[in-house]
């Protein structure tokens, strides 16, 4: 029998790993199906590319389906966001003459603190910072809020502009932007070019962010539940083998080839280990689960971490929160993730809302094989997220 082949839409960083490494290890294949895997060139392609049916599944950000349902954006094809790809995996940094300025204020570039950071960083700008991200509906926004709101960067302000993550370096070099929050490997990218250096990891502001979800359209997922779940299938396993150290070296040499993310496979290797260089003078710095791809439940599509986001848009765009909420309930499948999983021995969440926040140390929680434990996801002012309680 021929394998059904799946046009999937992706953006060229660390953290479409899962599905890049479901079609190269033959993960896909094995489940019947062919992935044909078409790089984009910005978010607002993948969006389209999905939403117009160009392609039946893709990377996407997670906030991209909250905020379509929610009417924001102009594209209101509903999405299924059927599984989280990532946790994590993004990157603050600065230009050179921010970079200059912080070091002869005598900031240590911890590559941590996200108070410190902001409080060197406010104590040299001359005005309001324009920070680079890649989509105005993105954790890259949702994290520089937070870190705004609970700092004394909202003493001076930041403007957000858009870049597509792979001109983010040479905006930051020709001035286009003064800092930026962007996946990796494109913040490394920045630090080997001499554009800039790296302040700190984005979960150092959320500590278990959803970064990238598989997105599929609703319709789709309703009239080919057989062929989405041996996509997924595939790429939960991609995900958990990802997440063996052993595996890095081999996944950073993946990902380096001319098709997918065409850089040295020693940058690409950085987020995968956790092992960075921040700043041209090759200062090293250590961040243990910098990007996850299955630990902790990472797959897990959490209907309150939907809910999270939607509170966060409407807050920014004056929607009202309650109607947010609601419409964001059903963008996170996790009624899609039990029925397809149950099968392949992933161990269950008993819930599919939680206290987002919450998990200071790693948690032992109710499950189904009873052996999950959830790691810490704390936001940096400790601030708790009930969704019950709007």
């Amino acid at each position: 029998m021929n394998a059904v082949t799946l046009p999937v839409a992706y953006v060229p960083l660390v953290d479409a790993a899962p599905l890049i490494v479901a079609h190269e290890m033959g993960l896909a294949r094995a489940e019947g199906v062919e992935l044909e895997l078409i790089a984009a060139p910005s978010w607002s392609s993948v969006r389209d590319m999905l939403a117009f049916g160009r392609v039946d599944a893709a990377h996407l950000l997670s906030p991209v389906p909250v905020a379509m349902a929610l009417g924001l954006g102009g594209v209101t094809q509903p999405l299924s966001a059927v599984s989280v790809l990532s946790v994590n995996g993004d990157v603050i940094g600065v230009s050179r003459t921010l970079e200059t300025r912080l070091r002869d204020a005598g900031y240590g570039f911890d590559f941590r603190d996200p108070f410190k950071a902001a409080a060197a960083l406010a104590s040299v700008a001359d005005g309001p910072l324009v920070f680079g991200v890649p989509f105005p509906f993105s954790l890259h926004v949702e994290l520089l809020h937070c870190w705004l709101e609970a700092t004394e960067l909202s003493k001076i302000g930041v403007e957000v502009r858009t870049i597509p993550p792979p001109l983010m370096a040479q905006a930051l070099a020709e001035g286009d932007v003064d800092a930026f929050c962007v996946g990796e490997p494109w913040g490394s990218v920045a630090v080997e070019s001499q554009a800039g250096a790296l302040l700190l990891p984005g979960q150092a502001i959320w500590a278990f962010a959803p970064e990238k979800v598989l997105a599929v359209r609703t319709d789709w997922a309703d009239t080919e539940p057989h062929l989405l779940g041996k996509l997924m299938r595939a790429v939960w396993r991609a995900g958990r083998w990802l997440d063996q150290p052993g595996s890095h070296t081999a996944a950073a040499e993946i990902l380096a080839r001319d098709t997918y993310l065409n850089l040295p496979s020693e940058l690409i290797d950085r987020a995968l280990s956790g092992r960075f260089t921040i700043t041209g003078h090759a200062e090293q710095r250590e961040v243990p689960g910098f990007v996850e791809f299955h630990d902790g439940a990472a797959n897990f599509p959490w209907r309150s971490q939907a809910k999270w986001i939607a509170h966060r848009l409407a807050q920014r765009y004056g929607l009202d929160p309650h109607l947010a909420l609601a419409q964001a309930g059903s963008v996170f499948r996790s009624d899609i993730y039990r029925d397809q999983m149950a099968g392949l021995g992933a161990d269950l969440p008993g819930a599919s809302e939680k206290l987002e926040g919450a998990i200071r140390d790693t948690t032992p929680v109710a499950s189904h094989n009873g052996q999950l434990s959830l790691k810490r996801d704390a936001f940096l002012d400790g601030r708790i997220f009930d969704p019950q309680d709007i």
